[in-house]
């Protein structure tokens, strides 16, 4: 528990405190801690440990110009892509894994709970959004150009939330953790990320418990395919949220 915590604080130090050298240091005893306790351990918080890095090197923005969302997704795509490729072809133990097609279908609760999660969205996030003024921290999209590089950027990320810190952090700390604990320090990580994005204010609020409820639906369900229609659906509310923020003649369908 103690090697893993530490990675945890060591992204809350790097994200949210920006504290560098507190967050690279807390790596390096938790894989020293780690290599003592336990090898396995060891070498899935070494991933773990290699993502964070690599992650609090580029800036975590919401800039959609073409040069930082290269750099971005590129350090996004490298987070998520070694720790899966170490996963299956160095370590040969497929811990990281991306179920899409479970041939397990939705249930009843399951398929309810998506337009759920639309509704929660507009009663939540123009109160928060507009109310802190927060959606300052996102770019003005107006132009087609613009919105749809906006469009694309919540999405992706939406997308890659899951990947990262569901289908591999949680994954990997479940290998050795209870799901109590991997989902708290998943969720620390989680919400550590977007709160260095923009989500400031009372978000943390709201974004721990769903990132708890993400984890927990990924055990139950075993699919990756539905916790990203969740998110997803929520991240499309975000982005009607945000242009009617910047625009406020566009999209008026909210009641704040």
């Amino acid at each position: 528990m103690i090697p893993a915590a530490l990675v945890s604080f060591a992204g809350f130090a790097l994200f949210v405190l920006h504290q560098a050298v507190i967050g690279y240091a807390l790596l390096v005893v938790a894989l020293a801690a780690a290599v003592v306790i336990n090898r396995a351990l060891f070498r899935d918080l070494l991933l773990v440990a290699f993502s964070l890095v690599v992650m609090s090197l580029v800036p975590i923005t919401t800039d959609i110009g073409f040069e930082h969302m290269g750099v971005m997704g590129t350090a996004m795509i490298l987070a998520v892509g070694v720790p899966y490729a170490v996963s299956r072809f160095a370590y040969g133990d497929h811990a990281v894994r991306f179920p899409v097609r479970t041939g397990v279908p939705w249930t009843r609760t399951e398929k309810w709970y998506l337009p759920a999660v639309v509704v929660i969205g507009y009663a939540l996030l123009p109160v928060y959004m507009l109310g802190t003024g927060v959606y300052t921290n996102w770019p003005a999209a107006s132009t087609p150009n613009e919105i749809a590089r906006l469009f694309i950027g919540t999405n992706g990320l939406g997308i890659w939330d899951e990947l990262f810190f569901i289908c591999t952090v949680f994954a990997l700390l479940r290998r050795h953790l209870p799901m109590v604990q991997s989902n708290l320090l998943q969720a620390v990580l989680f919400t550590s990320f977007l709160w260095e994005l923009g989500f400031h204010a009372w978000a943390p609020l709201f974004i721990f418990p769903f990132a708890l409820l993400q984890a927990f639906i990924f055990t139950r369900t075993r699919s990756l395919s539905y916790i990203i229609c969740v998110h997803l659906l929520f991240d499309f509310v975000l982005f009607l949220v945000l242009i009617h923020a910047h625009n406020r003649a566009w999209i008026d369908i909210f009641l704040y």
